[in-house]
């Protein structure tokens, strides 16, 4: 049975993650998230975690909204440190509404979650300034390094 499918049947599923898009929130094949669906012409919000299919394909994905638009919204996983756009209601299977770590139940309503959000949230755009001049700094290595190896395969 498709995630639809279940949506469909029951309001809500429970899985078990995959991947590491989301961690430090989720770990792969460890938490358990239970994802609530979404209802007709309903909106999500800024900070709800939303199962979806990016268009175009039949993958599951599971990742943060981080704006709401008019038309469509901007979504990244908590480990991602590229924004995803054009993500319609329509791709938005439904929202998360609790982890299960270890037994223990934990909702996103919950003060603890509400906290890792904000801190999560308040440090976004220097996490991923911090990735990009990291991959700039190996872009030029590589460079350096290969200009290197030319120079000395040309005999300067």
């Amino acid at each position: 049975m498709t995630f639809e499918e279940l949506l469909a049947r029951d309001g809500s599923l429970t899985y078990k993650t995959r991947g590491t898009s989301m961690e430090p929130l989720l770990h792969e094949n460890r938490d358990l998230v239970t994802i609530r669906k979404k209802q007709p012409g309903e909106r999500c919000r800024e900070n709800d975690v939303v199962l979806y299919r990016y268009p175009g394909s039949s993958k599951y994905i599971l990742h943060r909204i981080v704006e709401v638009r008019p038309e469509d919204y901007v979504i990244l996983g908590d480990n991602c440190t590229r924004y995803e756009y054009g993500i319609r209601d329509e791709n938005i299977l439904g929202s998360m509404i609790c982890i299960l770590r270890d037994g223990r139940e934990v909702r996103t309503t919950d003060e603890t979650y509400l906290a890792y959000v904000r801190k999560l949230r308040a440090n976004e755009k220097s996490r991923i300034r911090k990735h990009e001049k990291s991959e700039q700094f190996k872009q030029g290595v590589k460079k350096l390094i290969f200009y290197d190896h030319w120079k000395k395969y040309i005999g300067r």
